[in-house]
């Protein structure tokens, strides 16, 4: 009897909470059916006009540069620019013994292009294709000793105070004589590939190193010249035990590293971007010496490397076919013309702010989205900014298909990028999808990669936000051409040289620096609404 009044018990325990549930579920149901179908919060975009104009770039400062361009580059619009390179050579060893009788075998200059494997055939070569080389028409590369000592610091500023060297041949204060750079001709290309001394241009083919018939070492595409056995035993191996060759010091001093001309060939080119400061880059001095063991003299070979680690720079000469000039502050530009490395750039005001970004325009913006109190703080959200955009357009009439695949927006104020470029973690390994939620790449017709360009969109919700919440400034931003967006992450940007203060272009980005592409893109200040520069502005807000 005790075990069916339990079981009658625990029966009605679990209808007790079977029951509940039910209830629960339906109350459930009751409150949601309060919320679902009802429409309290509208969205909408509006688009606001900004200012942007373009910047003629003076000189920009170009050594300890990550990676430097080095040819002859021709664009469609802009004309000719030339780029050449002078560099410093550090000794792999300090007061270094070559051993006696040691003769010059052969001298091999390597400097490796960038590139990337896309097949291996069945006999073990790998087939590349080079990145980062612009043109195809050969150039004439000219390589001599360089006589000009490329110094630390700046004796004109403070003790450790850099010296800074710039695009135009200069120190920013005193000119480099071309005659000291041209020193003793070392060659005039010829290459393992393209032996007409008159003429060079990269080569994609794996390099293969044989003893005999035998392999002995693949490399990847490089730059890689023989260079004349004569100079070197004179200049290093005949100068064993000297001070000149006991400290780096003595030795950069004495040598003074390498200068690369080049030239063009019937107003074309080919140009390329090369990594100098990798482990690869080198001349390399292969060597014979006598070895004398148990009383037998045989001879040995040995190497003696040098490296590009010192200083290095770059010098541009740009050949254009117009006059680039500075736009209009006040109005805003048509066209913007943005040209890599000694170019130009454009400046974008937002709200059409003074130097403080403050402006009517931007006051109307802002109480559009945001209650502020008394002081101009942040009380409360009016609107919620779910996405802010800059959508530039390519004018094809201008720049005929050879238009970069990204553009780079930044902080001119602070010379950083912005808070969207940070917060963007999309791919950072293939180049051209990093950062592609924040700086858009180029939308192209019908999605082909050599379709036409039609525009470029990029996104700044966050930096609009900060802008609104957090009361940070309305700053002047920047738009260059971009070859690398990831290099700027973390990366300093490089002098501009300003004949005075007032200039807002102080510095420049490094991808734009090491970049020689141009494009043409549509301004504020068009009369083509379609493709007229806005920004522009999705949110949401409630509805009463």
């Amino acid at each position: 009897m005790k075990r069916i009044k339990f079981a009658l018990k625990n029966a009605a325990v679990l209808a007790l909470l079977v029951s509940s549930f039910i209830a629960c579920d339906k109350d459930f149901a009751t409150i949601g059916s309060d919320i679902v179908g009802q429409n309290n919060f509208d969205t909408d975009h509006i688009k606001y006009d900004v200012i942007a104009y373009n910047r003629k770039l003076n000189p920009v400062q170009t050594n300890g540069l990550p990676i430097n361009l080095l040819g002859v580059y021709k664009d469609p619009l802009y004309g000719l620019t030339t780029a050449s390179f002078v560099s410093q050579l550090n000794s792999s060893a300090i007061d270094p013994e070559f051993g006696t009788n040691a003769t010059v075998d052969s001298v091999v200059l390597t400097v490796p292009y960038f590139s990337k494997a896309i097949e291996l055939t069945s006999s073990g070569e790998t087939i590349y294709e080079l990145d980062s080389v612009y043109g195809d028409d050969p150039i004439k590369l000219s390589i001599f000793e360089n006589n000009y000592f490329l110094r630390n610091f700046d004796p004109n500023s403070e003790f450790d105070a850099p010296q800074k060297y710039f695009s135009n041949k200069s120190t920013g204060s005193s000119s480099i004589n071309p005659s000291l750079l041209e020193g003793q001709l070392l060659t005039t290309i010829g290459d393992f590939y393209y032996p007409d001394l008159n003429s060079f241009k990269p080569n994609k083919k794996q390099i293969v190193l044989k003893d005999g018939d035998e392999i002995t070492d693949r490399l990847v595409p490089s730059l890689r010249i023989k260079l004349g056995k004569q100079f070197w035993q004179e200049k290093i191996l005949d100068m064993e035990g000297s001070p000149v060759l006991s400290n780096q010091n003595n030795f950069l001093n004495y040598f003074r590293g390498l200068y690369f001309k080049v030239e063009d060939i019937n107003g074309t080119g080919n140009m390329a971007l090369l990594n100098f400061a990798s482990n690869s880059a080198n001349v390399t001095i292969y060597y014979s010496h006598d070895t004398t063991v148990d009383g037998v003299t045989e001879t040995s070979q040995s190497t003696f490397v040098l490296t590009f680690t010192g200083n290095r720079v770059n010098f541009f000469d740009n050949d254009f076919n117009f006059n680039l000039q500075d736009g209009n502050t006040t109005t805003g530009d048509e066209k913007l013309y943005l040209k890599g490395g000694e170019g130009s750039m454009a400046v974008i005001n937002l709200f059409n702010g003074d130097a403080d970004g403050n402006s009517t325009e931007f006051s109307t913006f802002k109480n559009q989205y945001v209650e502020t109190d008394s002081d101009g703080h942040f009380v409360k959200a009016k609107r919620l900014v779910n996405e802010a955009n800059l959508v530039f357009y390519v004018d094809q009439s201008l720049v005929n298909g050879q238009e970069p695949e990204r553009i780079y927006l930044y902080d001119i104020n602070n010379e950083t990028p912005l808070i969207d470029y940070y917060l963007d973690i999309t791919n950072t390994v293939t180049l051209n999808d990093s950062k592609a939620n924040h700086l858009g790449k180029l939308q192209r017709v019908g999605g082909e990669p050599d379709g036409e360009g039609i525009r470029y969109k990029i996104r700044i919700t966050e930096h609009i936000n900060n802008i609104l919440l957090k009361d940070s400034t309305n700053v002047k931003l920047g738009l260059v051409v971009c070859g690398n967006v990831n290099i700027e992450n973390g990366a300093t940007q490089y002098n501009v040289l300003t004949s005075n203060n007032s200039d807002i272009i102080k510095k420049i980005p490094v991808s734009s620096t090491t970049f020689p592409k141009g494009t043409v893109l549509y301004g504020n200040n068009t009369t083509n609404e379609q493709k007229k520069l806005y920004l522009e502005v999705f949110y949401t807000e409630p509805n009463n």
